[in-house]
């Protein structure tokens, strides 16, 4: 596994730096500011108001901010189910989770609930509440087979940038998440990289670029309209 540290971003919040890649787990300006924004805020937020169940695919676990931040909704929207699916075939240790200081930030009540999402077996579907089910599963979207019988409301594209793992963002995989993605449902990402766009495009999703984060002008969302 690569060399990962403990980074604190602007906002307070921690992150991962890998030094292989050069790479930040999230934007410096704020990982928790910009999970919020680019998959709460402008993902599920926008589709949720129809649903009384809601299927989730993550591609980039990482290290589980988005799934604290839904089990987060969950204990807010409790009539609303949420099914997640994230994808990590690279899980950080015990230690580097440790050193994070996201239940520090965010309610004490989510404690417990992020020491379980880590802690629960993968490949298992886990209800860490009664109305938020989570499946981990250990591998790349690459080898990742989506239920043929249920697609998904929302897909968090949140892998590392376009420009460190090329294949991830390859047009093949977008093509699986534009057939894993149910009518009218939305793919969020925080990439705005103009070929992105354009092979977004090219599978199938009508594209829209939406206000970024602190610190980004402009992120994506895909409609399968």
């Amino acid at each position: 596994m690569a060399k990962i540290k403990v980074i604190e971003t602007g906002d307070g919040s921690s992150s991962l730096y890998n030094e292989a890649l050069n790479e930040t787990y999230h934007s410096s300006h704020g990982a928790l500011t910009e999970s919020r924004y680019v998959f709460v805020q402008s993902g599920w937020d926008a589709i949720r108001e129809a649903k009384k169940e809601v299927t989730i695919l993550e591609v980039g676990m990482g290290t589980g901010l988005n799934v604290i931040l839904m089990v987060e909704q969950a204990l807010k929207y409790p009539d609303v189910t949420i099914k997640m699916t994230t994808l990590e075939p690279y899980p950080l240790t015990a230690g580097l989770l440790q050193e994070l200081n996201y239940t520090a930030l965010l309610t004490d009540e989510l404690t417990p609930y992020f020491e379980q999402i880590h802690s629960c077996n993968w490949e298992e579907e886990v209800a860490i509440l009664p109305n938020f089910i989570l499946t981990k599963k250990k591998e790349t979207l690459e080898t990742f087979i989506a239920p043929k019988n249920r697609g998904f409301d929302v897909i968090f594209f949140d892998a590392f940038a376009p420009n460190k793992q090329p294949e991830v963002w390859s047009v093949e995989n977008l093509e699986k998440c534009f057939a894993a993605t149910i009518d009218q449902g939305i793919f969020v990402t925080y990439c705005a990289k103009g070929q992105l766009r354009r092979d977004l495009v090219s599978v199938g999703y009508d594209v829209e670029r939406y206000p970024g984060p602190p610190g980004k002008r402009e992120m994506l969302r895909g409609w399968k309209k």
